[in-house]
């Protein structure tokens, strides 16, 4: 279901530190009491398509990489950015797949880290784009034509779902908060390409990998698509852990992931495997959030 809102930055540290009693947990690993990664390592995904997917994307990851740390690993997947954050940050979950502006966020109200960064098989990169897109007969071609158009974010914590998307089009001479009809968001990818594609919306923001799949898929058809702005190299979606994880069991997960190699993971598609990566990595978005005016310190 879409959500309409007007203010599409009103995500405040009271929102991430809120109850998330729509997490999916079921039929996953029960997360009502915190995970010891000492008998099972806990792995949060974001969700960018139906959690149902993500699960079923990502179970060759969870299966390689129980069988080289030898200890269960189990997915979950939240009904929003906000219940990753939120599980991390009351220790239910040990390590979270997260996008990059909901990392940054997160570092400050939760205790992670970055530490490893994929690498796509199809991009053969570790960054992506953020488009927005809008349908071939709708007319738009410019994002000047966008104004007075109705529009769709994904999530107020999506890195190319809406910090970059809206960033950009700031740049380009658009207010958001004032020259779209209506803003919504979707609450993921795959809704923005099917509500493009269905005219629920004249025009949607999406990354351009997450697109692809869902071309793919079957959710929409690229002839009948048109992209009217595209970012600048984005880092891609990090993987994190809690800094508080015994320092062995860090250096034997870090080592697990790097050794990935050739295996589907959530909604990136086949990879080519893992990078080392870190905190400054993520400075970019934080650039980006000051552009947009944010305090990531002081929202509450």
């Amino acid at each position: 279901m879409f959500r309409n809102r007007r203010h599409p930055l009103k995500l405040t540290r009271r929102t991430l530190l809120a109850g998330t009693p729509a997490l999916l947990s079921a039929p996953l690993l029960s997360l009502t009491t915190p995970a010891r990664a000492a008998d099972v390592l806990t792995v949060g995904l974001i969700p960018s398509e139906d959690s149902r997917a993500m699960i079923a994307n990502s179970q060759a990851m969870m299966d390689m990489l129980s069988k080289s740390l030898g200890m269960p690993v189990k997915p979950f997947v939240a009904a929003d950015y906000n219940g990753v954050i939120e599980a991390l940050r009351s220790k239910r979950l040990d390590v979270a797949y997260l996008g990059p502006f909901s990392y940054v966020l997160g570092t400050t109200v939760a205790d992670i880290e970055a530490f490893a960064v994929a690498e796509t098989k199809k991009a053969g990169r570790t960054s992506y784009h953020s488009l927005v897109v809008a349908r071939a007969d709708s007319g738009i071609k410019t994002v000047a034509d966008l104004k007075g158009k109705t529009f769709a974010f994904v999530d107020p914590s999506s890195t190319s779902g809406h910090l970059f998307p809206k960033a950009g089009l700031m740049k380009a001479g658009l207010n958001t908060d004032k020259d779209f009809a209506r803003v919504i968001f979707s609450g993921s990818h795959d809704s923005n390409a099917v509500a493009v594609q269905n005219k629920k919306v004249d025009a949607v923001a999406i990354a351009d990998r997450i697109l692809d799949a869902a071309i793919a898929k079957g959710l929409a058809k690229r002839e009948d698509l048109v992209v009217v702005w595209k970012s600048d190299p984005i880092p891609e979606s990090p993987t994190v852990w809690r800094k508080d994880l015994d320092p062995v069991l860090k250096k034997r997960v870090q080592a697990a992931f790097l050794d990935v190699k050739d295996i589907p993971w959530s909604d990136q598609g086949l990879l080519n495997g893992f990078h080392p990566t870190n905190d400054k990595a993520y400075d970019v978005i934080r650039d980006t959030a000051r552009l947009l005016n944010l305090d990531l310190r002081k929202m509450k």
